[in-house]
C-alpha cells in the first residue's frame, strides 16, 4: 500500500463520498462553464486538503453532511483562487497542464474563478454552521491579503524572510490550516479543539509550501515546471532569502533586484539557481521545514484512534517526502 493509499485508509469511503459530491458541485447548465468546469475536473490533484478535513472530522465525531459541504467549499476556493493566481502571474502551466486562461483566455478564467467562488459560499450556507462560513470566508480574505502582499514585495529592496512567511501563512498554510480546523468544527468539536487543528494544519501548510519551494531548484517533469520558475515571475522564495541575508553578497543581491523586476534573462536566472543551491540555501529551506513537520506532530494527541493518528502521521510526513 502506498502512503496515500494508507492516508485516505480510515475514510475511505467517506472520501468517495466526497469525490461524488465535489463533481457535482462542478456540473453547469452552460455550454462553456460545463466544458470549462470538466477540464477543471480532469486537472484535480491529490485532493490533500479535503482529506485532511475527513481525517480531522473523524477523530473528533462522526463525519456528516456539513463536513462534506465545508470541504466541498474550501476545494472549490482553493481552485477558484488557482485560477485567478495563474491570470495574475501570467502562468500557462498549473502543474505540467495547460491553465485555464491559456486554454481559453483571461476573461473566462476570472469569470469561471467567480463562478466557482459563488459555489464556493454556497456550500459553506449548506453546511448551516455560521462558523464554516465565517471560516471560508475569512480563508478567502487571507488568500487575496497574501497574493497582494505577494505582488507589493516584488518592489521591496530587503530580503526579508518574515514577509516570506507572511505570505504563505495566508496562502497555502491558511487553506490547509482552514481545511483542518473545518472538520473539527463540522462535528461540533470545542473551540479549542478547533484552534489546535487550526494551528496543526497551519504547521503541515507551511511544510508544504517550503517543499514546493525547494521543487523550484529541480528540474523535472514530474513536478510540472522547469528550474527556476518562481523566478521567472519575480518570487524570491526561502532558499535564496537565506544565502542573500547570509552572504551579502553585493553582485548577487543585484542580480537578486534584477529577477524581482522581472528583468532578468534565463542565463542570470540559472547563474543565481546554481549560486543559492552551491552556498546550503536547499539545506536551510529543508531543515526549517523538517522543524514545522515536527510541530505538527507534537500537536497530535494520544488520545486519538490509532488507525487516524496513523494516517495523520504518514500525511505530515508525505508533505515533505513527495516527489512533485
Amino acid at each position: 500500500m502506498d502512503r496515500l493509499e494508507q492516508i485516505k485508509l480510515p475514510v475511505y469511503n467517506e472520501f468517495e463520498v466526497f469525490k461524488q459530491m465535489f463533481d457535482d458541485s462542478l456540473q453547469s447548465s452552460n455550454p462553456l462553464l460545463s466544458e470549462v468546469m470538466t477540464y477543471v475536473k480532469q486537472r484535480k490533484g491529490k485532493m490533500m486538503r479535503p482529506i485532511l478535513t475527513l481525517l480531522v472530522a473523524k477523530c473528533f465525531g462522526q463525519i456528516a453532511e456539513s463536513t462534506y459541504h465545508a470541504a466541498i467549499s474550501l476545494e472549490l476556493l482553493h481552485t477558484a483562487s488557482l485560477i485567478h493566481d495563474d491570470v495574475v502571474d501570467e502562468s500557462d502551466k498549473r502543474r505540467g497542464r495547460a491553465s485555464v486562461n491559456a486554454l481559453y483566455d483571461n476573461k473566462v478564467s476570472v469569470l469561471v474563478g467567480d463562478y466557482l467562488l459563488a459555489t464556493s459560499l454556497k456550500h459553506s450556507a449548506l453546511t448551516g454552521r455560521l462558523s464554516l462560513v465565517d471560516l471560508v470566508s475569512c480563508l478567502g480574505q487571507n488568500l487575496s491579503e497574501g497574493e497582494v502582499i505577494q505582488l507589493t514585495n516584488t518592489g521591496a529592496s530587503d530580503f526579508s524572510e518574515s514577509v516570506y512567511f507572511d505570505v504563505i501563512k495566508k496562502k497555502t498554510a491558511a487553506l490547509f490550516a482552514a481545511a483542518a480546523k473545518a472538520g473539527a468544527l463540522s462535528v461540533h468539536s470545542s473551540d479549542e479543539m478547533a484552534e489546535k487543528a487550526y494551528l496543526f494544519g497551519e504547521m503541515i501548510g507551511i511544510a508544504f509550501q517550503i517543499k514546493d519551494d525547494i521543487f523550484d531548484y529541480f528540474s523535472s517533469d514530474e513536478i510540472g515546471k522547469p528550474t527556476g520558475n518562481d523566478m521567472q515571475e519575480g518570487k524570491l522564495t526561502l532558499p535564496a532569502l537565506y544565502v542573500l541575508n547570509t552572504l551579502q553578497d553585493d553582485a548577487m543581491r543585484q542580480l537578486a533586484l534584477k529577477i524581482r523586476s522581472l528583468e532578468a534573462n534565463n542565463d542570470e536566472i540559472a547563474a543565481f539557481v546554481q549560486w543559492v543551491k552551491e552556498n546550503q540555501g536547499i539545506e536551510y529551506a529543508s531543515k526549517v521545514m523538517v522543524e514545522y513537520r515536527d510541530k505538527a506532530l507534537l500537536l497530535l494527541s494520544e488520545d486519538m484512534p490509532l488507525d487516524l493518528r496513523t494516517a495523520l502521521e504518514v500525511y505530515v510526513d508525505f508533505v515533505i517526502e513527495r516527489e512533485k
